[in-house]
C-alpha cells in the first residue's frame, strides 16, 4: 500500500486548475463553521464526552462480539436509550436518547457524549446516573468500567476492532503512517469538552488560548499510569501517542497560534488532509488516500461531506460548529465534572479570556512543542513558556475559580486539590501500585 509521506500544509490557490471546485469547498467549510456561531450573550454551554474501557476483574479486555460483550451491553442499554445506530450488517454501534448518545470507539471503548449543559450540576447527575447504569449491568457479568487514559493491561494490537468499515480503513492507514496509530485507536481513552463561540474572532481567540493551555491541561488531567501493559516510562502518555499517530491531522493545526489564522485557514487545512475514508454509494465507505481537496476537486461538498471531512481531523483543539478541547485523559466522573468546571471558568468569562491572552501572548508553535517535551519528562517540575508549570497551574485554577459560581467552584475542587498537591491521577495510581 502506498501511504503518503507526511507533508507540510501549504496554501493551494483557490483557482487551482487541478481543483476547480476548491473555492466553493472552502466556502462550504467556512459556512459550516459560521453556522456554529451563537448570539452574543446566549452561549455558555458545554458538551462533555467521556470514553472508558470495559474490563474483567483482572483488568483483561472485554471485546465487542464476545458473549456478554460490549455489543450485548449496548443491547441492554437500548432499554433506556431507545434510539439505535446499526451498520449495514446489522451490528449495533450506538444508542441514544435526547441529549445523550452512547457510542463505541475502535476497540469497543464505550463513550457517553452528553449536553450541551448550562448547569454543571445537571451534567454531574447525567454522568453519575450513566455510571450507575453501567455498574448495574456489568457487575452481574463480573465486568467493570475503567476510566484511565490507556488500557490498564492490554497491548493495542491485541485488542479487536469493532465491525465498522471506517475503523478498518483508519487502522490500515494509521498503522503504516507512524508507530502509535493503533495505540491511539485501540488503547487510548479521553475526556473532551466542547465550548461555544459567538463570532469567528471569538472562536479563533478561544482556539489560540485552548492550544496554549493544551500541554498544561494534559498535565492536570494526566491519568495514564500504564502503556502497552507495562508501567509508563514518562508522563503524559497520550501526548506522546498523538505525536506519533499522523502529523497531517493531529497536534497543532499549522498557523492556529497566529493572529492571522481564519476559518478559511482551517478550511484549507481540512482540504489538504488525506481522507483515509470516503463516502461510497455502494458500500457506505471506501478507503481513500486522496486529500479531501482532491476527492472533491470537481464538485462542491455537501453538508454531510463537510461534517465527515471535519471529523477526520484529530488536532488537540478541533473546530466543528463548536470548539472541541481534546487533551484530557479519561478520568473518574468527579474529575470529569471538575474539568468541565475548569473549562467553563476559563472560557466563559471575558476578563478571564483577557488574562489568558496576556499570559500566553508569546506562545508560538516551538514553545508549544517544547512545553510538551518538558512536561513528558518532568511533570510538575517542568518549566513551560518560561515559567514553572506548577505556578502556571496555580494561576489557571485561580483564574477559573474567579469565573465560576460558588456551586461550580465546589465542583472544580477535585482537580484543584490535585494541582495544590502537585500530583496527578496517574501519579496516585503508580503509588498505589507500589504499595500493593
Amino acid at each position: 500500500m502506498n501511504i503518503p509521506a507526511p507533508k507540510k500544509h501549504t496554501d493551494v490557490a483557490a483557482g487551482d486548475v487541478s481543483q476547480p471546485a476548491r473555492k466553493l469547498n472552502i466556502e462550504a467549510l467556512t459556512a459550516f463553521f459560521r453556522s456554529g456561531i451563537k448570539p452574543a450573550g446566549s452561549h455558555g454551554k458545554l458538551g462533555i464526552e467521556l470514553e472508558q474501557a470495559i474490563v474483567r476483574p483482572d483488568g483483561s479486555p472485554v471485546s465487542y462480539s464476545e458473549e456478554n460483550g460490549v455489543a450485548h451491553l449496548l443491547e441492554q442499554l437500548s432499554d433506556s436509550y431507545p434510539q439505535r445506530t446499526v451498520d449495514e450488517e446489522g451490528d449495533l454501534l450506538g444508542v441514544a436518547r435526547p441529549g445523550e448518545a452512547i457510542t463505541i470507539e475502535p476497540a469497543a471503548q464505550i463513550e457517553l457524549s452528553a449536553g450541551p449543559f448550562e448547569d454543571l450540576q445537571k451534567a454531574k447527575e447525567v454522568f453519575t446516573a450513566y455510571r450507575e447504569t453501567l455498574d448495574n449491568l456489568l457487575t452481574p457479568k463480573d465486568m467493570r468500567v475503567v476510566a484511565q487514559g490507556y488500557h490498564p493491561t492490554a497491548t493495542a494490537r491485541s485488542l479487536d476492532l469493532i465491525p465498522k468499515r471506517r475503523y478498518a480503513f483508519m487502522n490500515r492507514y494509521l498503522s503504516a503512517k507512524d508507530i502509535y496509530g493503533p495505540c491511539m485507536m485501540r488503547g487510548s481513552a479521553s475526556t473532551q469538552i466542547s465550548i461555544d463561540y459567538t463570532s469567528e474572532q471569538d472562536c479563533l481567540r478561544k482556539m489560540r488560548i485552548a492550544y496554549a493551555l493544551t500541554p498544561i491541561l494534559s498535565l492536570i488531567c494526566d491519568n495514564s499510569p500504564v502503556f502497552e501493559g507495562k508501567p509508563r516510562t514518562h508522563k503524559l502518555i497520550r501526548t506522546d501517542i498523538w505525536r506519533h499517530t499522523d502529523n497531517d491531522r493531529c497536534g497543532l493545526v499549522p498557523g492556529a497560534l497566529s493572529s492571522g489564522f481564519s476559518f478559511e485557514s482551517y478550511a484549507e487545512y481540512v482540504l489538504d488532509t488525506p481522507a483515509i475514508v470516503a463516502p461510497d454509494e455502494k458500500e457506505g465507505w471506501r478507503y481513500c488516500e486522496q486529500t479531501f481537496g482532491q476527492l472533491y476537486a470537481d464538485k462542491p461538498m455537501t453538508r454531510e461531506q463537510v461534517e465527515h471531512a471535519v471529523s477526520m481531523q484529530f488536532p488537540d483543539v478541533r473546530l466543528k460548529t463548536y470548539l472541541e478541547i481534546r487533551p484530557a485523559d479519561s478520568m473518574p466522573i468527579p474529575y470529569v465534572i471538575a474539568y468541565a468546571a475548569l473549562i467553563k471558568g476559563l472560557f466563559y468569562d471575558e476578563g478571564n479570556l483577557q488574562q489568558l491572552e496576556a499570559l500566553f501572548v508569546d506562545v508560538d508553535a516551538d514553545a508549544f512543542e517544547l512545553a510538551k517535551d518538558d512536561l513528558m519528562e518532568h511533570g510538575y517540575d517542568a518549566h513551560v513558556y518560561g515559567a514553572p508549570v506548577a505556578d502556571l497551574c496555580d494561576r489557571i485554577i485561580a483564574i477559573a475559580e474567579n469565573g465560576l459560581s460558588t456551586g461550580d467552584r465546589t465542583l472544580l475542587k477535585p482537580l484543584a486539590d490535585l494541582v495544590a498537591q502537585r500530583v496527578t491521577l496517574a501519579d496516585l495510581a503508580e503509588r498505589e501500585g507500589a504499595q500493593a
